[in-house]
């Protein structure tokens, strides 16, 4: 979504601007009338082409958690807000993020609260968090929502390095494999090939493939390494498109070993989000809306704006889920019986907690079936290339 730069006036009629991502400028107005600002003009913002592997604007999870527990501390200790902010400013050791918290004081001191303060840096902070600290600022209780925004943070930082744990392992061996095969076939399988052709062995059928295979390498490995990485970036590409961002979220959910794995964490996410939304005073259909954006599949986020839309026709959540999609009956159940006592939010949590440990028990038994299948795979492709190599010299030894 584009990027523009805004400038009104808050509530006390002071003059304030900034920069906000918004999908349209009527969009951006009708945002910024909701935060109780006369909006006074909108521009796209101006600015060159970004290099992302130059400059690289972010705010840690970790520390955005810090930041988050660090300021429930300070409120909840009565320390105005401002000074509070100016504390946490000077001890943040990201540039970027230290910028962000400056430009949130001065805002702060400016007279806007602190979720229309928030808002102008969604790089930042996201709508789940500034509608929490909405929230927070009209109950009074915003050293709370702080907390909670920070176990939520945490337990999602968690969730991800589970994550990396289960991906991370059999991605660096297959990479690791390919490596080694293309350095046999482009460095060593030649040394042998020549050493055949000079003693007019006959080659197997096995060999011949392979020194084939080789000789191809051996003349374009500018353009094997080359192919390879267009692929990668070609694949990232694809999936970046709409189209192939649905084939292929439809895809992952339907591989036999990874395919569970992401569901759970899905609706680890779901619930977690939908569970601190909800106990934050958040409405069903905003909390909907900015849960269905946290999925990390397309699929399951379909599902969940169509249970959105059956929710502000009047039909229960519990219902929603059970039309929109095939959610599991478990979540389904727990739903149904949080509405019926008014304990929505501690099912959810239960659920969120259930769906963390599943996630916990199903790396553990991924990484344990992968290991045996990745050893085998490794070992046969490296095996195999040096067995062919052999095959040539036990038919020499039986000649003499």
């Amino acid at each position: 979504m584009p990027t523009y730069v805004w400038k009104g006036k808050n509530r006390y009629g002071d003059t304030v601007g900034g920069e906000r991502v918004a999908a349209s400028k009527e969009e951006l107005g009708r945002l910024l009338q909701k935060d109780q600002i006369s909006v006074l003009s909108i521009a796209p913002a101006k600015g060159g082409i970004a290099i992302p592997f130059l400059k690289r604007e972010k705010v840690r999870m970790k520390d955005l958690a810090i930041y988050s527990r660090q300021l429930s501390v300070l409120i909840d200790a009565e320390l105005p807000l401002i000074q509070s902010l100016g504390i946490l400013e000077e001890q943040q050791k990201n540039t970027y993020f230290k910028n962000v918290i400056k430009t949130v004081k001065d805002d702060v001191e400016a007279g806007s609260t602190l979720n229309q303060a928030k808002r102008k840096h969604p790089k930042a902070f996201d709508d789940l968090y500034c509608n929490l600290i909405a929230s927070g600022e009209q109950s009074g209780s915003l050293d709370i929502m702080l907390r909670r925004l920070a176990e939520f943070i945490e337990k999602n930082v968690r969730l991800r390095a589970k994550i990396k744990q289960a991906m991370i392992y059999p991605s660096a061996i297959v990479i690791f494999a390919i490596v080694v095969a293309i350095f046999l076939l482009w460095k060593v399988i030649p040394v042998f090939a020549n050493i055949f052709r000079d003693l007019g062995a006959e080659l197997p059928w096995l060999t011949a493939i392979v020194v084939s295979l080789s000789e191809f390498v051996e003349k374009n490995i500018f353009f094997v390494v080359a192919g390879l990485v267009a692929a990668v970036l070609a694949f990232r590409y694809y999936r970046s498109t709409t189209p192939g961002r649905w084939s292929t979220d439809r895809m992952l959910l339907k591989l036999p070993i990874f395919g569970p794995l992401l569901y759970k964490v899905a609706m680890t996410r779901v619930t977690r989000t939908l569970a601190t939304l909800i106990s934050g005073g958040v409405p069903m259909l905003e909390a909907l809306k900015i849960t269905s954006t946290t999925a990390g599949n397309v699929i399951i986020e379909k599902e969940i704006v169509d249970a959105r839309k059956l929710v502000s026709e009047g039909k229960t959540l519990s219902e929603s889920f059970k039309q929109a999609g095939s959610f599991p009956t478990m979540m389904l159940q727990m739903v149904n019986v949080g509405e019926a006592t008014g304990t929505l939010d501690e099912m959810l949590t239960k659920l969120a907690n259930f769906y963390d440990e599943e996630v916990d028990n199903a790396v553990s038994a991924m990484l344990s079936i992968l290991e045996p299948i990745l050893l085998i795979f490794v070992g046969g492709m490296v095996g195999g290339l040096v067995v062919s190599m052999y095959l040539p010299i036990f038919s020499l030894m039986q000649q003499f």
